[in-house]
């Protein structure tokens, strides 16, 4: 099912997104801790990209807001953290205009490129957010979408808010890699993981968004291969997208040995400016490299494993550049599978 990429449906923004797919169990330890009036302060909720994690921390930003009393009857007996999206609350975090909650996100810089870090001067923005008093009574939320994008002077200085955690505050911080997050912050955080969503939960998810029937055949291929993310489904519908995916899997297969006509072949495919494309070729890597790390034996090479997570930590710096400066993406196919072969040998 081969469509127009500019037509291809997307996953609304979490912060307008009211429903939530899955993570039920996840969902109940937030409504839990919340209900018990010991709500801890700092949540460090981990996953692989495009599960849900904003969604779940925007949905507890949401209710929390929505319901300043923790032993009011009304949480007492909710049932989970749906907040209607006609409610005022609602309205005001979808528009970015609630005073009780500060998104922590990669902004771009003053040309209009998205810049690849978290900067330490939009962290500090959390002082005066947690130190104000003037700007809305009760609780206040921040979301910190992704952790891992914190340069090390932003860490440092989101590290100082968790030591000295005001009083009715809340900071969700999302991680893709939970591991890799400094220890001084994970030691001051409850952590929450988020497994990947069933493919049935993806395909009726990503049906809804798109419009689809949920036993569109597309739909049921986009969802096998998307690693329980929604949006990596909904960007895969596009035929294109797909084929790419596949393409790049099979080279992946052949490592250390890759064709060199196949590679050019691949680069040709991912040529252009397509994000949807480029968003496949990725993840079919960051899918290899997943696997090679999670399942490797006990007798495994350490040495090569330490090369192959070197070699990740680079192929992710090189794809954010192309992608935020909008670079040529052979070059980028040819660098990644040298990487590769290079550490696979």
């Amino acid at each position: 099912m081969s469509r127009n990429t500019e037509a291809t449906p997307t996953v609304g923004p979490p912060k307008e997104t009211t429903s939530l797919v899955g993570h039920r169990e996840a969902e109940a330890a937030l409504l839990a801790a919340y209900r018990s009036g010991r709500i801890p302060h700092a949540w460090l909720i981990g996953g692989p990209r495009g599960i849900g994690k904003a969604t779940l921390a925007y949905r507890l930003a949401r209710f929390v807001l929505s319901h300043p009393d923790a032993s009011a009857p009304d949480v007492q007996n909710a049932i989970d953290l749906q907040v209607d999206s006609t409610h005022p609350v609602a309205r005001q975090i979808a528009a970015g205009a609630h005073g009780g909650l500060l998104t922590l996100e990669r902004t771009a810089n003053d040309k209009g490129v998205m810049r690849t870090v978290i900067t330490v001067d939009e962290t500090r923005e959390t002082i005066g957010f947690f130190g104000s008093t003037a700007a809305v009574d009760g609780w206040r939320v921040c979301v910190v979408d992704t952790v891992d994008e914190l340069n090390a002077n932003a860490a440092n200085a989101l590290l100082k808010i968790l030591e000295e955690p005001p009083r009715r505050s809340i900071l969700l911080l999302l991680t893709h890699a939970p591991g890799k997050v400094l220890p001084t912050i994970q030691s001051r955080c409850r952590k929450l993981a988020l497994r990947p969503l069933s493919n049935d939960d993806v395909a009726r998810a990503a049906a809804e968004a798109a419009g689809l029937n949920v036993d569109d055949p597309a739909l049921a291929a986009a969802a096998e291969v998307a690693e329980g993310s929604v949006g990596r489904a909904l960007g895969l519908l596009d035929g294109d997208a797909l084929k790419l995916h596949q393409r790049t899997a099979e080279l992946l297969r052949t490592l250390p040995h890759v064709d060199p006509r196949q590679l050019h072949a691949l680069g040709d495919a991912l040529g252009g400016s397509d994000r949807t494309t480029l968003a496949a070729f990725l993840d079919s890597v960051d899918r290899w490299m997943s696997d090679q790390l999670r399942v490797a034996p006990a007798n495994a090479d350490l040495a090569q494993l330490a090369r192959l997570a070197e070699v990740w930590e680079k192929i992710n710096r090189t794809a954010r550049d192309v992608e935020s400066f909008n670079l040529d993406r052979k070059p980028l196919v040819f660098s990644v599978f040298d990487l590769l072969s290079e550490a696979t040998r």
